[in-house]
């Protein structure tokens, strides 16, 4: 095939498709192309494996570092393990486009993603969920698409007015309030991921819309593409279906007792009813004759499969109907009603910030750290590295949902609800110049039975609050799920979805935020498409169930505690001017490691001044800070110092108050009362505490140590009407 190229301009910058000349023993391949950022995008469609009964599909998604012009870092300069942003891209692009695909099909179906072009600027998540669409849609696998994936952020011009952006640059998104990226097709959207700074509901709706309008124009594109080169879909000779006999069969042995065992309301007691229903079905109706032939057994055993995969359909279809038509869920709530709830803070005694969150049958315990910016997570990809200040990490160990499962390290899903919980959190943090602490937060979901993401997001704003970071809000998550009847007519949304209803219904939307606005989104849909006017929906249903468990979180603990642990590092932050970094760092780093050892603190220096210190120990902290002060000359009037005297003279003695910056204490300022000698007083050597008193002009110092030594006698109990002592200018 000759190579075939379809362009558009979109959002100011050319898009550009191609096919035919690359990769051509795959099933299909792209390269997708926006502004100098390119990704391949490949489909391989390939036998299913004997004995598989569901659809295999394989997301692949990787980030070249020769892409930008980089080595992988390392000893061995190869690309390893995807990294987290890899991990969450491959995420982004299966969940919109695996509902597109009939039930039945098990056909092997591999999407790779190749980064081989980044210019930094135009970043390659979405281009990616583009390529791999594009590369089904002209193959002849039955996709039902084509699917298109973009970004919108919102910016502020100069009279601090906001406009929606279509696939935001790098540099647009730093100064976004909104980050999201939706996927759609012709017929709705069926994917959303939104980051906000506590945006209100209804201008995150406003930039769906104007989301919508990108997809709309991407579409054209691939539309032109397939019209061109794209291939006939076929659903192939391997399709997993279950015969009309056998589900006739099923349904007449257990519809009605299964419809009674769907009512009863503990997980539990839920669970073991209907595995007993299915197992007495299966042994009765479907036994497997292992006395005769190798053909029968092999037939019995395929009817015995295919009649679990039938109890399973006709479970969904009864639990479905009873919520559609008989209004019923399966734990016996209203539509809008959350699970009980219970909550505590100061869970465990030594940790910074601990919390233990409980929602029906899902409960998460969180702990949070506080750290210095020697914590921060380094993070190194294709474009320049950065360090984030704050992470969530999730875990979801087997026990949690009552199985004895491996024992591993996070997989994409963990990955994926932390990052959700991560993102959600992050809008109500404080700036780094308020609160520097690096922060950490784990959440361990101990219970789960539906939405334990947003459990994490609910037990993480505890632990911040009792680990006394100044959050501007309280901010919670809810989860809601939606049933259609088999026409899909009549449809309910439900709040607060378990885990029966995720996996029977359609959707799980989850939204997380405060009183004043949205923080968090993500959609995963089952069905094909959602609206707006159904999204807007959803917002409101959401909107009051968050509502009501922030209000139940700041009745366990209403704000942020005033003071942070006892065990948890002292930070104190100061500006120095830049041109004093030497100075402060000394040659070979002489002058900040003799500070560091001196006070048993550790000092973080950043280019454009700002300089952290931080220490177990309180007053160690602000002994370092008054030494910095001084080397770095940003000695104020007031300022106490531990200086060490240099030298004496007859009129007095001159102290150091840090390398290269000497103060003089007059001899009438050494001590109350009459001093005939200073070497009464001091001595070359000795440490003494001073208050600065005075910074002339030509910047010498003079310092009190009368004055120091008055901050630490005890205060009198006796009232005095004379006004209190001024302090020099």
């Amino acid at each position: 095939m000759e190579p075939v190229v379809v362009e558009k301009t979109i959002a100011g910058r050319v898009m550009r498709i191609e096919t035919g000349e690359v990769a051509k023993l795959a099933t299909s391949c792209v390269i997708l192309t926006y502004g100098d950022s390119s990704v391949m995008g490949t489909c391989m469609r390939a036998d299913p494996r004997p004995g598989l009964d569901f659809f295999p599909m394989q997301v692949d998604y990787r980030e070249k570092t020769s892409a930008a012009g980089k080595f992988p870092g390392g000893f061995r300069k190869r690309e390893g393990a995807p990294n987290e942003k890899e991990i969450l891209t491959m995420r982004m692009i299966d969940r919109p486009i695996r509902p597109l695909f009939p039930d039945g099909f098990i056909e092997e179906v591999q999407l790779q993603c190749w980064v081989m072009s980044h210019d930094q600027e135009n970043d390659t998540d979405i281009l990616a969920g583009c390529a791999a669409a594009t590369a089904l849609s002209i193959s002849d696998c039955p996709f039902d698409g084509p699917l298109a994936t973009v970004r919108v952020g919102r910016i502020f011009d100069e009279n601090d007015n906001p406009h929606f952006v279509l696939n935001p640059t790098v540099s647009q998104l730093e100064f976004s309030d909104i980050d999201l990226v939706l996927s759609g097709h012709r017929d709705g959207l069926n994917m959303i991921e939104v980051g906000a700074a506590e945006v209100p509901d209804e201008d995150i709706l406003e930039a769906i819309k104007f989301g919508e309008q990108g997809i709309a124009e991407v579409l054209d594109l691939i539309e032109e593409l397939v019209a061109k080169v794209g291939k006939e879909k076929r659903m192939g000779d391997f399709v997993n279906t279950v015969p009309d006999d056998v589900m006739a069969a099923v349904k007449s042995a257990c519809e009605k007792e299964l419809t009674e065992a769907r009512k009863i309301k503990g997980k539990h007691e839920r669970g073991d009813a209907v595995k007993a229903i299915k197992t007495k079905m299966l042994d009765e109706h479907f036994a497997i004759d292992d006395s005769s032939t190798p053909e029968v057994y092999n037939r019995t055993t395929e009817r015995r499969k295919q009649a679990s995969e039938a109890f399973r359909t006709l479970e969904k279809k009864i639990t479905r109907k009873l919520i559609i038509e008989q209004k019923t869920r399966a734990d016996g709530r209203a539509f809008d009603e959350i699970r009980p709830l219970h909550m505590r803070v100061g869970q465990f005694a030594r940790t910074h910030g601990s919390a233990l969150f409980q929602r029906g049958e899902t409960q998460s315990m969180v702990s949070c750290t506080l750290g210095t910016g020697k914590d921060e997570q380094i993070v190194d990809g294709l474009t320049p590295e950065y360090s984030k200040k704050f992470v969530l990490h999730y875990n979801f160990p087997p026990f949690c949902v009552g199985e004895a499962g491996r024992i591993m390290g996070p997989g994409r899903r963990e990955i994926g609800h932390g990052a959700l919980a991560e993102r959600s959190l992050m809008g109500i943090l404080p700036s780094p110049e308020d609160f520097p602490y690096t922060i950490r937060l784990v959440s361990d979901i101990t219970e789960s039975n539906g939405s334990s993401s947003m459990a994490s997001v609910c037990g993480g704003c505890l632990a911040l609050m009792d680990a006394g970071v100044p959050i501007s809000n309280t901010c919670a998550g809810i989860s809601v799920g939606r049933f259609t009847d088999e026409n899909d007519e009549n449809e309910v949304f439900v709040t607060d979805i378990i885990g029966e209803e995720d996996f029977f219904g359609d959707m799980d939307f989850k939204v997380s935020g405060t009183r004043d606005g949205i923080t968090g989104i993500q959609l995963d849909l089952k069905a094909r498409g959602l609206s707006t006017a159904q999204i807007e929906t959803i917002f409101a249903q959401a909107k009051k169930g968050r509502l009501e468990i922030i209000e139940q979180i700041e009745a366990v603990i209403p704000a942020p505690r005033e003071n942070i642990s006892p065990y948890a590092p002292r930070l104190i932050t100061l500006k120095i001017h830049p041109d004093k970094i030497g100075k402060l760092i000394g040659p070979g780093g002489k002058t900040i490691r003799a500070l560091q050892d001196k006070y048993g603190v550790s000092i973080d220096v950043d280019d454009d001044g700002t300089v952290i210190v931080a220490s177990p120990d309180g007053p160690s902290v602000e002994r370092a800070e008054a030494e910095i002060s001084a080397i770095c000359e940003d000695v104020k009037v007031g300022t106490v110092y531990e200086a060490k005297v240099v030298s004496t003279k007859d009129f007095g003695a001159f102290v150091e108050l840090g390398p290269g910056t000497d103060a003089m204490c007059h001899i009438s300022e050494l001590a109350d009362g009459y001093v005939e000698k200073v070497s009464d007083v001091v001595k070359v050597g000795d440490v003494i505490k001073v208050k600065v008193i005075l910074v002339d002009d030509q910047g010498r110092i003079k310092v009190s140590r009368k004055k120091a030594m008055e901050g630490d006698k005890p205060k009198s109990d006796k009232k005095s009407d004379e006004p209190a002592e001024a302090v020099a200018d």
